[in-house]
């Protein structure tokens, strides 16, 4: 289903971080933080290992409550062991992918994010759009030093652009950048 090969060309690895006047409103390129991919992987394997914690209970109850032959309690306990299977090969073979295909660019004009493993968006945020921004952080990111920056515009339609995987430092370098405390003039 999912192969290793990337679907496009993907971005080569982004040079040394070096700090001009402009910060990170370069212009390049960039990748997520490389601790995304073991962040999401925490989580996605969190969120299986609840689903296995609360199948066998269901199927007691399911069992208790009906008069299902034994054969239909073994098929739906197959069914619940392969679904569990399924979720914890998925959040272990997402977010690499994820994070392959996932980059975001930050100029003087605004945000652009690139993202989508099967369908690609460009999702690009005109710094004078902006009506504010959050930094949040969950516990799994704290523990990984990242956070995820949602960006709130003006309009209907993807009012609320996240960008999750950013460095704690970067997430609020780039929100005060939109907010136009990183310097420049919004042009």
């Amino acid at each position: 289903m999912f192969s290793s090969a990337p679907l496009s060309d993907p971005l080569p690895a982004p040079p040394p971080t070096e700090r001009n006047e402009l910060g990170l409103a370069d212009g390049s390129l960039r990748r997520l933080d490389p601790r995304y991919v073991a962040c999401a992987r925490c989580a996605g394997l969190a969120a299986a290992g609840g689903l296995a914690l609360l199948a066998p209970p269901g199927l007691l109850v399911y069992w208790l409550g009906t008069d299902a032959s034994a054969l239909r309690l073994l098929v739906l306990a197959a069914s619940c062991t392969l679904l569990v299977a399924l979720c914890a090969w998925l959040a272990w073979a997402f977010p690499p992918l994820k994070y392959r295909h996932l980059s975001w660019r930050l100029s003087r004009t605004g945000l652009e994010i690139r993202r989508g493993v099967c369908f690609r968006h460009r999702i690009s945020v005109p710094r004078d759009r902006v009506q504010h921004t959050d930094v949040t952080r969950g516990p799994l990111e704290r523990r990984f030093g990242l956070a995820t920056l949602i960006v709130h515009t003006a309009g209907s339609h993807d009012s609320q652009v996240p960008l999750e995987g950013l460095r704690h430092e970067d997430a609020l370098e780039v929100r005060d950048f939109l907010l136009g405390a990183g310097g420049g003039d919004g042009s």
